[in-house]
C-alpha cells in the first residue's frame, strides 16, 4: 500500500508520526483543505510529467496552475502529465494520494515557487485519504527535491 511507503519513507526523518489519516477523501485540493481545515492554497499538490523521457514530479501550492511556457521554457518540452493509470507503475502512488515520498528510484522532484509564501503545507502520504503537515525546510529535506523552480501561474 502506497500509505504504508510513504511512511516508511518518512521514518528517516522521523516524521512517520505526523501523517494523519481521515475517515474522508483528501484526493483533490478542496478535499484535503477541508480534511486538514486549511485554505486550498495550503495543500501541496504533487504532479507527474513526463519530460523528454524521464518522469518528474513538480510539488506546487494547492491555487498554483501549470504555466505551459514556464514549464517549456524551464524543462525544453512540452508539459505532458502522466496518465492515472500509469502513476503507480512511474511514481509508485495512486491519483490522489501522490506525494515525493517513497517513490521509485529516478523520478526528479521540483518544488515550485508557490510554496514559499508560506510558514507549513500540507502534501499528501500515498493515499486518497492522508495528509502531513510540514514546514517548507522541512519539505525541503523529506522531498528529496533537485531544485525550486518557477513554472506555476495564478497564484500571486
Amino acid at each position: 500500500m502506497s500509505i504504508d511507503r510513504a511512511r516508511e519513507y518518512l521514518k528517516k526523518w522521523n516524521f512517520d508520526h505526523r501523517i494523519m489519516e481521515f475517515d474522508v477523501s483528501s484526493a483533490t485540493v478542496e478535499l484535503a483543505a477541508q480534511a486538514v481545515n486549511c485554505e486550498p492554497e495550503r495543500i501541496a499538490k504533487s504532479m507527474a510529467f513526463m519530460a523528454n523521457d524521464k518522469c518528474i514530479m513538480i510539488v506546487t501550492a494547492g491555487d498554483a496552475r501549470i504555466d505551459n511556457k514556464k514549464y517549456k521554457k524551464r524543462f525544453k518540452c512540452k508539459a505532458k502529465m502522466v496518465p492515472p493509470d500509469e502513476l503507480v507503475t512511474l511514481i509508485g502512488h495512486e491519483i490522489g494520494g501522490v506525494c515525493p515520498f517513497g517513490i521509485e528510484e529516478g523520478v526528479e522532484v521540483y518544488l515550485d515557487e508557490s510554496l514559499k509564501r508560506f510558514e507549513t503545507v500540507f502534501p499528501a502520504c500515498g493515499s486518497s485519504n492522508s495528509a502531513i503537515e510540514l514546514t517548507i525546510e522541512e519539505l525541503e529535506r523529506c522531498s528529496g527535491y533537485i531544485e525550486w523552480v518557477d513554472v506555476c501561474k495564478d497564484w500571486q
